[in-house]
């Protein structure tokens, strides 16, 4: 493997971490008669905030996978609906498995009568990490007509998504029209993807001071629009806020972004050097052949502790935001990366056993009836976003239109694949 794959891993490597340590500290813990409580520490301890700066490095997995994306649809030789079945059914297979597992658990606590509040909470925790999937997924679909501006247009393509993205975070500002800032969830994130596509073919490092142009103007745009824009420092959703940059993706987090791009492939030599070192290439190795479950069942062991210490009341349980509290959260990461372990080791077969299944389905393999495909595909990506916004049990109930919605789009786009006899007979 190549040092510039094993950069790209890095860049994985770190942006899971970051996720997963993210979303770890934030998680606040409390037994309040009787019930478990998880207040909003974005809120009881605004400073906070500041923190999403080092935790959002979401930019890194879509630059990351837009360079890679350019490497693979080159060689797919224009194949397009074969190459990203391939591509979905990567994704696809362990989320499904995993969505399936949560949605059980949550239909049987629905039958014995788990308090509502409980369940929504719990399902949210379950789900709050699904918006990158279908995001991914809308960019990954869009990669032939992307690549191919790309390659008419170079960098003036991102150039043009960003200010899309600006014109709609306008209107959204002034007007407040209803789903118009979604569009933004695909702009704001292509942008990434599609300077993935730019360092790739070296248009990004043709000019040695251009990355750290990006970098150091997207930094700078970031502090302005805070500074004097309506736009909040933190980089997810606050639920007190009247301007996220999240929900839906802002022209602050455009800035953002295209900081965090510039400034990844600036140090990217300095990258390179670092992970040829056989230490460190053990570590993030592994790391990123795990990097999907990882994404996928980090919540898991928070809340398998807060069911054995914080449901019956046997955690200490300082003040949100105290010293002693902040003293705790050593601990309270140690065993969570413990339990995290013990959980992927326990996941071994099951990781071996999708690998192997995603052979036999041949993701390769033309696609037998490309709408549908395209309808299987636009029915996962619906109810994946609607997991991520509402949880996997909203309100404490079972979620039987998004279920239904995951099931048919996962039964479509996985037999999309043309019947051996089929192919023998076209060949």
């Amino acid at each position: 493997m190549s040092t510039r794959d094993r950069y790209l891993d890095l860049l994985r490597a770190l942006a899971i971490s970051c996720v997963v340590l993210g979303h770890w500290l934030i998680t606040a813990l409390t037994h309040v008669d009787g019930a478990l409580a998880a207040p909003e520490l974005l809120v009881t301890v605004p400073w906070t905030q500041w923190l999403t700066l080092v935790f959002q490095i979401m930019p890194l997995f879509f630059l990351a996978g837009g360079a890679t994306a350019s490497a693979s649809w080159a060689r797919a030789d224009g194949r397009a609906l074969p190459w990203l079945r391939q591509r979905t059914v990567r994704l696809l297979l362990p989320t499904a498995v995993y969505a399936g597992l949560a949605l059980a658990a949550v239909g049987a606590c629905t039958v014995i009568g788990v308090d509502r509040g409980i369940l929504a909470m719990v399902g949210w925790a379950l789900a709050m990490q699904f918006w990158f999937l279908p995001v991914y997924l809308l960019v990954t679909a869009l990669t032939p007509l992307l690549h191919a501006a790309h390659r008419r247009f170079g960098l003036a393509v991102p150039a043009v998504l960003g200010l899309l993205a600006v014109v709609v975070d306008l209107v959204v500002l002034g007007a407040h029209p209803p789903v118009l800032g979604s569009v933004n969830y695909v702009l704001v994130w292509a942008v990434a993807y599609q300077l993935g596509f730019c360092w790739a073919d070296g248009l990004l490092t043709r000019h040695r001071l251009l990355p750290w142009g990006l970098a150091a103007g997207g930094g700078a745009a970031f502090a302005l629009l805070v500074a004097y824009g309506p736009f909040p420092v933190s980089l997810i959703l606050v639920s007190d806020e009247t301007v996220s940059n999240t929900d839906p993706p802002s022209v602050a987090m455009l800035a953002w972004v295209v900081a965090q791009c510039g400034l990844c492939v600036a140090l990217a030599p300095a990258g390179r050097r670092l992970v040829a070192r056989p230490a460190l290439w053990r570590v993030v190795r592994p790391l990123g052949r795990a990097s999907m479950a990882v994404y996928l069942w980090h919540m898991l062991p928070v809340l398998a502790v807060a069911a054995a210490l914080y449901l019956p009341g046997l955690a200490p349980e300082p003040g949100v935001g105290s010293p002693a509290w902040w003293a705790l959260r050593l601990p309270w990461l140690a065993v969570l990366t413990l339990l995290l372990l013990a959980l992927l080791a326990a996941l071994a077969p099951l990781d071996r056993a999708l690998t192997r299944l995603a052979t036999a389905l041949r993701p390769d393999a033309p696609v037998r009836n490309p709408p549908l495909f395209a309808l299987g595909l636009a029915a996962v990506v619906q109810s994946l976003a609607t997991f991520a916004t509402h949880g996997f049990a909203y309100q404490g109930h079972f979620p039987t239109t998004p279920t239904a919605l995951l099931t048919l789009g996962t039964t479509l786009t996985l037999a999309a694949a043309e019947r051996r006899q089929e192919l023998s007979a076209t060949g």
